[in-house]
C-alpha cells in the first residue's frame, strides 16, 4: 500500500490546527501587538534587555481589556493615555513582583 504523502501532511496539519485553542491564538496575537506598543515606551527608560523583561511583566499583569486598549495604538507613537495605562499596570503588585524577580529597575523616567 502506497501512502499519499501530500494527503498525509495535509491531514496531520488539519489535526494539529484543530488541536489549537482559537482563544489562545487570539490572546497570543493580542499580546504580541500590545508588546509592540509597550516596549518602545519602556525602552525609553532602560536598555533593551531589562525593557523586554519589563514589557513582559506589564503585559502579564494587564487585563484582557487593557491588552486590547494597548493594542489599538499599534503603528502610532504612544500618547499620554496609553502611557498612563502602561504606568498604571506597571505599578500593580503583580508587575512590581515580576520586575523584582527579573532584575527590572523601577520605571521612573520620561517614557512613563
Amino acid at each position: 500500500m502506497l501512502i499519499d504523502v501530500p494527503r498525509a501532511v495535509a491531514l496531520i496539519a488539519l489535526v494539529a490546527l484543530t488541536a489549537c485553542d482559537p482563544a489562545e491564538l487570539v490572546d497570543s496575537a493580542l499580546k504580541r501587538t500590545a508588546y509592540s506598543v509597550v516596549f518602545p515606551v519602556v525602552n525609553i527608560d532602560m536598555p533593551a534587555g531589562p525593557a523586554q523583561a519589563g514589557t513582559n511583566c506589564i503585559l502579564d499583569a494587564a487585563s484582557p481589556d487593557e491588552l486590547r486598549l494597548l493594542a489599538r495604538d499599534v503603528g502610532v507613537e504612544a500618547g499620554t493615555s496609553t502611557k498612563a495605562t502602561i504606568r498604571t499596570i506597571a505599578l500593580r503588585p503583580a508587575a512590581q513582583s515580576c520586575f523584582a524577580a527579573n532584575g527590572v529597575p523601577p520605571l521612573v523616567g520620561g517614557g512613563l
